[in-house]
């Protein structure tokens, strides 16, 4: 990709949006959300982006065509995405499966996918060409609960964006959405893996009892001013290969040396963010981790389930602590947050949602960290085989630049398989954090080395 100083431009045409019903008459009927769907916090549209090379045996396929028809048929399976959100008491989410539609833009690019150079990541260059915002479809009720939009590129290749009403389904229901679609796009004439509704498993208990504490859901009001202004971002990525993963896990103490690799780099992530931006010493800081609950359930959810199954723990400090104390001791709350999660911890989360009003997540001073390297993105097919790049469209969680990373899988210019992860900061705590992850990787640090003599705060 084009370095920040020298951004990448070129124009989209697109053709006038278009709403895609299912290609045969579907159930009218209201379908409630769960309780772990129908909160706050998820209110809002998830963008995903795929990237796809030209492939000579399709030349004469439209991918536009192609993927606009694959839809229709799908919508049969999954109508539910082609209905409206409707508010019933209490706040309370449900589909109306009326058959509206999903919104399908075709758009042609004037660039190739070559131009978007060798490293494909977040952030990417006219983004709200490529995923439009139709006027209005922003919407959380009332609105399509899917935007696709195809650009064709000049190489032959193209560009998949989609946007998603995130109370529908987690990055594994997208997934098994976005991988019927490319089934249905070679010719298949039902998914591999049909769909389950079964949203009645996750609703809240009756009687509901709260049995966990949830800091993720604390109503903290921002009285020390934002943190992070965006008037002067700067977006970077950073690659975790398996030396620079070694080169962190020195500072793990023998007794938690299998730790995952998501814990240490978290812990990483977290530290030196904290010390790039500064806060006061004494101020909480919080790390949100966005777990997959669906192995924590016994019995498991029916294969096929695609609503959000997803919990937030999180870990708090003080920024003192975070930058002054061991890296054991950042490690280790990152670890206990992230295996709080159970069955009985989702329960205790719709049961909060029925009884707390659907409280939206702590934004104040949280950063959040989501794992999409197993999703699967990269390999979802229309026809024109795995993508290029395939995940995350923007480096954050809703509307806030900077507020959360996501760990993609990525494989470098020297053929080392790894983890990239793109981060926005304001410019000058960029380069502070620049320092503290190297200083971290760097190769003469002692193992017992606990990092206090480059702490900042």
């Amino acid at each position: 990709m084009a370095p920040n100083n020298t951004p990448l431009m070129f124009i989209v045409r697109k053709r006038a949006p278009e709403l895609i019903v299912p290609a045969k008459p579907t159930p009218r009927e209201l379908k409630p959300l769960s309780d772990i769907d129908d909160q706050q916090g998820l209110r809002f549209h998830i963008p995903v982006i795929q990237f796809y090379h030209h492939q000579p045996e399709m030349k004469n396929k439209d991918p536009a065509s192609v993927i606009r028809e694959a839809l229709a048929k799908l919508l049969v399976f999954y109508y539910p995405f082609a209905g409206r959100l409707k508010e019933g008491p209490g706040r309370k989410l449900m589909v109306d499966c009326c058959g509206e539609g999903v919104l399908f833009t075709e758009a042609d690019a004037d660039i190739k996918l070559k131009q978007f150079g060798d490293v494909l990541h977040p952030p990417f260059p006219c983004l709200d060409e490529l995923i439009y915002d139709v006027s209005g479809s922003g919407n959380v009720l009332d609105s399509p609960l899917l935007l696709i939009q195809v650009t064709r590129l000049l190489c032959g290749g193209f560009i998949f964006a989609l946007q998603l009403n995130h109370t529908m389904s987690d990055a594994q229901g997208l997934i098994q959405f976005m991988t019927a679609l490319g089934e249905m796009a070679q010719g298949a004439s039902k998914p591999s893996t049909l769909p389950v509704w079964q949203r009645d498993l996750l609703f809240a208990r009756d009687p509901s009892y709260v049995t966990y504490a949830h800091h993720e859901y604390d109503q903290i009001e921002d009285t020390k001013g934002k943190m992070i202004t965006l008037d002067d971002m700067t977006h970077k990525f950073f690659f975790f290969g398996p030396a620079e993963v070694l080169a962190l896990r020195r500072f793990v103490p023998s007794y938690l040396k299998h730790c995952p690799t998501f814990d240490v780099l978290t812990a990483c992530i977290w530290r030196c963010r904290t010390i790039a931006l500064q806060p006061n010493p004494e101020e909480e800081m919080r790390v949100i981790c966005i777990i997959n609950a669906r192995a924590k359930f016994n019995p498991p959810l029916s294969v096929g389930y695609y609503g959000n199954v997803f919990a937030f723990p999180v870990a708090i400090s003080t920024a003192k602590d975070l930058a002054t104390k061991p890296f054991a001791h950042v490690l280790e709350l990152v670890m206990k947050a992230r295996t709080t999660v159970n069955e009985e911890y989702m329960r205790s989360i719709a049961d909060l949602m029925v009884t707390k009003g659907r409280p939206h997540f702590t934004v104040v001073r949280s950063f959040f960290v989501s794992d999409v390297r197993r999703a699967g993105f990269n390999v979802v097919d229309f026809g024109w085989g795995k993508a290029a790049y395939g995940g995350p469209a923007k480096c954050e969680l809703g509307a806030i630049p900077g507020d959360a990373c996501f760990y993609i899988p990525f494989t470098n210019e020297k053929g080392e398989s790894g983890i990239v992860i793109p981060i926005c900061l304001p410019s000058t705590s960029m380069e502070t954090f620049v320092d503290e992850v190297n200083n971290m990787l760097a190769k003469d640090i002692p193992q017992d080395q606990n990092l206090d003599s480059h702490s900042r705060l």
